[in-house]
C-alpha cells in the first residue's frame, strides 16, 4: 500500500510543469518581442480618444443596476441547465416548481422593464 502523499505526486508534477510553462512564456515574450515603446503606445487610451475627466469619478447607479440585473438572469440560466438535465427524475413537482421560479423572474423582469431600469440613456 502506497502512502497517501505519493498519490498526489502526479498533481504536483502537473502544477510544476504548468508553472514552468507560464514562466517560460513570460520570459520568452520579453526576449522574443520588440521592446521599443513609443509615445502613442504609452499614451492613455480609452475607446479611441484621450481620456477626459477624473478616472475616480462616481459611476451612474444605472451601471450597477444593469450589472446586478445581468447577474440575476445569469443565475437563472445556471439553474435552468441542471433542472433540464434532471427533469425526468424530479417529476411534475420539480417541473411546476421551476415554472413558479420562472414566473417570479418574469414578473420581476416586466416590472423592471416598465420602471425603465433597462434603459441606458
Amino acid at each position: 500500500m502506497q502512502p497517501v502523499l505519493s498519490q498526489y505526486f502526479p498533481i504536483l508534477v502537473f502544477g510544476a510543469i504548468a508553472a514552468l510553462i507560464g514562466v517560460a512564456f513570460v520570459f520568452g515574450s520579453l526576449f522574443a518581442a520588440r521592446q521599443k515603446p513609443y509615445a502613442a503606445k504609452l499614451s492613455a487610451y480609452e475607446c479611441g480618444f484621450e481620456a477626459f475627466g477624473d478616472a475616480r469619478r462616481r459611476f451612474d447607479v444605472r451601471f450597477y443596476l444593469v450589472a446586478i440585473l445581468f447577474i440575476i438572469f445569469d443565475v437563472e440560466v445556471a439553474f435552468l441547465f441542471p433542472w433540464a438535465v434532471s427533469l425526468s427524475r424530479i417529476g411534475l413537482l420539480g417541473f411546476f416548481s421551476m415554472l413558479g421560479f420562472l414566473g417570479v423572474l418574469t414578473v420581476g423582469f416586466v416590472y423592471e422593464w416598465n420602471k425603465g431600469a433597462l434603459d441606458w440613456e
